[in-house]
C-alpha cells in the first residue's frame, strides 16, 4: 500500500516539475532566482525522498500459516 502512495506522489512531483520548469527563471537576480532555485530544489528533495521510500522499503515476507499445532492430550483414566 506505501509503494502505492510513493509511486503517485513521485509521480506528481515529476508532473509539477515538468509544468514548472519551462516557467521558473533561474538566471533572474533577487527574489525571483533565489524562488526559483529554493523550489527547484525542494522538488529534487521531494523526488528524492520518495524514491528512496520506494526503492528502499522493506519487502513484504510471506508469513507462514500460523495453524495451530494440536497438543496431545493427556488422559489419565
Amino acid at each position: 500500500m506505501k509503494k502505492n502512495r510513493y509511486l503517485l506522489c513521485l509521480l506528481l512531483a515529476c508532473l509539477m516539475l515538468y509544468f514548472a520548469v519551462p516557467r521558473l527563471s533561474i538566471n533572474l537576480d533577487g527574489a525571483q532566482g533565489i524562488f526559483s532555485l529554493t523550489w527547484l530544489a525542494f522538488a529534487l528533495m521531494v523526488i528524492a525522498g520518495n524514491l528512496t521510500g520506494l526503492l528502499y522499503s522493506p519487502k513484504k515476507t510471506r508469513k507462514m500459516p500460523t495453524g495451530r499445532l494440536k497438543k496431545k492430550s493427556r488422559s489419565y483414566y
